[in-house]
């Protein structure tokens, strides 16, 4: 190649990554959260008005109704691993980049028939609350996200639960 040739594709190419790297620092600035400003997660479940079913990450305290509908109280928490994949997944999937909340227009959020999801995201500078009823169907990319947020910090829950019963 000639020398003019080889030195615009060398400042094209440096401008390029520059560019690529700015939009991703600005993106991570606006919506994405991090995780070492992560205070807490709240996170319950269930039907009707009482979600007996409830983890919170700055307690330990983790309550859910078992098969035979007994009560079952443990307390473990989450470590710092757990935080920093739950934060690469909610960024990765932009999962909180839903409404606070989740339901049909009209929908009773206390509806005994429906499963109902409670987040609370408390971070330094701010708190994210979702609520999301399962049988919501207006928007398919808003839906897919409640689930996939769900499906993320229930799988972190669960890790957790694990390691505690390990020991």
């Amino acid at each position: 190649m000639k020398p003019k040739v080889t030195k615009t594709l060398n400042i094209v190419a440096v401008l390029f990554i520059v560019i690529a790297g700015a939009y991703f620092v600005m993106k991570m600035r606006s919506g994405g959260k991090r995780a070492a400003s992560f205070v807490s997660l709240t996170y319950k479940w269930g039907v009707g008005d009482t979600l007996q079913n409830s983890y919170d990450s700055k307690t330990g305290d983790y309550q859910f109704i078992d098969q035979r509908d007994q009560l079952i109280k443990e307390k473990f928490k989450i470590r710092t691993n757990n935080v920093i994949f739950l934060h690469s997944k909610i960024n990765e999937q932009e999962l909180l980049n839903i409404p606070d909340t989740v339901a049909n227009p009209q929908a009773n959020l206390k509806d005994p028939k429906v499963l109902r999801y409670e987040f609370k995201f408390v971070y330094d500078d701010t708190t994210k609350n979702v609520i999301f009823l399962t049988n919501y169907d207006k928007d398919p990319v808003i839906r897919n996200r409640a689930i996939g947020l769900q499906k993320v910090v229930q799988q972190i829950v669960a890790e957790a639960e694990e390691r505690f019963a390990r020991k």
